[in-house]
């Protein structure tokens, strides 16, 4: 029977379904969702009206969910599906967005360790470029559900892992997420304190002490940049989008005259990568390469880099590319997922603004100055530890999206705790998820173990897992979840509702 709260309204037009290449009509289903925000239209198939639900551009109803009354406690104004007429950021928003995030010292960093650690430029081009193309295509493909269906990665982990089992791939992409706010945050006092007079650097408080790692001084510096970046996200949303804007086109002129200095002061010979200087990661290639000419070392560190440049105008010029790059890159990349991860966790609880401060508060708990002690610690302590962690979380998510829900989800079942639900599979948690998300990250923790010291030696195939712990963490996950799913497909494909047909008690 069908609920008298719904009503139908046959639209005549006709337009391609979501589902087929042919043109069809579509019903439109109004259900009343008690929330703050406006009233929206859902349209959905008849061919499976309960597994699609499209948010149209009419903006005079609510929220609605045609199958299922959402939970309170899996939804709030963070969470709920994004309307096309809130998506407000503009296409050279976007662009600026991405600027924000290549251009920052970690990029640079990276690209300088690989020189340290003994590659050369070529090599070092020929690395970069090749993670990247790979990385691009899991990125595409994760971004695609979003942009189809307005919904954040919490709520999207949702369809693989489970109602409560998505709080695990949340979580752990938090984690990371507040390690990199951390790290980002002491690069950015690091400027600070290189702005310091010479004779605070000379006290006391300059010398480190060991229960802490560092000194009381660098300490302060960290802080106060912390303090600086929480102002602008306290705004949300909104105010890192004007600050994207805004600093995009400032990093880009800054960025060229860093290039601009290492290529004038080499020696002629040593100067291969002009080639690729529109992209940041090449420039910390080149400036890098440069100081073993110029200096008779390699400085991998920018913040170090800018004590050996000399001059008070360059300093402060180049501590504000670095301090706006910081900012940019920390807010945007770092912050909104583990912001997001929280919210997903208690919505009742948690808005955007108070994750954020959450997320800053545990990335001074990651002690950023220990990661960032040498480059081996930066690239295979941190980089590649965490990414055996993300590495099945893809996997298992793309799989999931792709192979199994064929890029159809049912939105209403993604905020409900009612067993019923095809998300709900066991309590709230997919146990296939689960179980292949703990047989990818298995085998990479005798590798991490032998790196941070807890074990002195392991077999060579540890070893080799470990150092290519992403690729082996993400088809391992994925292979594995797609074998078990498909055999309690049966299962979980019965526990699927049409709302426009009766249900049995």
């Amino acid at each position: 029977m069908v609920s008298k709260c719904l009503s139908f309204h046959l639209h005549l037009q006709h337009h391609l379904s979501p589902f087929s290449e042919t043109p069809s009509k579509q019903i439109s289903i109004h259900h009343h969702f008690p929330t703050p925000a406006t009233t929206r239209k859902l349209t959905l198939t008849h061919k499976r009206c309960s597994s699609f639900l499209m948010a149209s551009t009419n903006s005079s109803s609510p929220p609605q969910f045609s199958e299922f009354e959402p939970d309170n406690g899996l939804i709030n104004d963070d969470l709920r599906p994004t309307k096309p007429e809130e998506r407000t950021f503009s296409g050279w928003e976007m662009a600026s967005l991405w600027v924000g995030l290549v251009v920052g010292v970690p990029t640079y960093y990276l690209a300088g360790s690989l020189v340290d650690l003994g590659m050369a430029w070529w090599q070092g081009i020929a690395t970069v470029v090749a993670a990247n193309i790979i990385l691009l295509v899991p990125l595409v493909l994760t971004g695609e559900p979003g942009t189809r269906y307005g919904i954040s990665f919490p709520v999207l982990a949702r369809s693989a892992f489970g109602i409560r089992g998505a709080n695990v791939p949340t979580l752990l992409r938090a984690l990371v997420g507040c390690g990199w706010y951390g790290i980002e945050t002491w690069i950015g006092g690091e400027a600070i304190f290189l702005l310091l007079p010479s004779y605070l650097k000379e006290t006391v408080f300059a010398h480190a002490l060991p229960w802490l790692g560092t000194s009381p001084l660098e300490f302060g510096c960290f802080i106060i940049f912390w303090l600086a970046q929480l102002a602008i996200v306290m705004k949300g949303i909104d105010g890192i989008r004007v600050l994207e804007k805004y600093s995009a086109p400032i990093l880009i002129v800054l960025t060229s005259w860093l290039l601009g200095w290492a290529q004038k002061d080499q020696i002629l010979g040593q100067a291969g990568l002009p080639i690729f200087m529109g992209a940041f990661t090449f420039v910390g290639l080149a400036v890098t390469t440069s100081t073993k000419v110029i200096f008779g070392r390699v400085i991998s560190n920018p913040i170090q880099l800018l004590g050996q440049i000399g001059g008070l105008f360059t300093v402060i010029l180049a501590i504000f590319g670095i301090s706006l790059a910081t900012i940019t890159t920390n807010i945007a990349a770092n912050i909104v997922a583990p912001a997001n991860a929280l919210v997903n966790l208690s919505p009742s609880i948690f808005t955007f603004q108070r994750g954020a401060l959450l997320t800053a508060l545990l990335g001074i708990a990651c002690q950023p100055w220990r990661l960032l002690q040498s480059s081996e610690s930066f690239v295979y302590t941190w980089l590649v530890s965490y990414s055996a962690l993300l590495g099945p979380i893809g996997g298992i998510v793309l799989v999931d999206y792709y192979l199994l829900q064929r890029t159809k989800l049912n939105i209403s079942a993604l905020y409900t705790t009612d067993p019923l639900g095809v998300y709900y599979y066991t309590g709230g948690y997919n146990l296939a998820a689960m179980t292949a998300l703990v047989i990818g990250i298995l085998p990479v923790i005798p590798g991490f173990l032998q790196k941070v010291g807890i074990l002195t030696s392991v077999p060579n195939a540890f070893t080799v897992v470990y150092n290519n712990a992403w690729f082996i963490s993400f088809f391992s996950a994925g292979i594995v979840y797609w074998i078990l799913s498909s055999l309690f497909r049966t299962q979980k494909s019965s526990q699927f509702t049409d709302p426009l047909l009766p249900r049995t008690p």
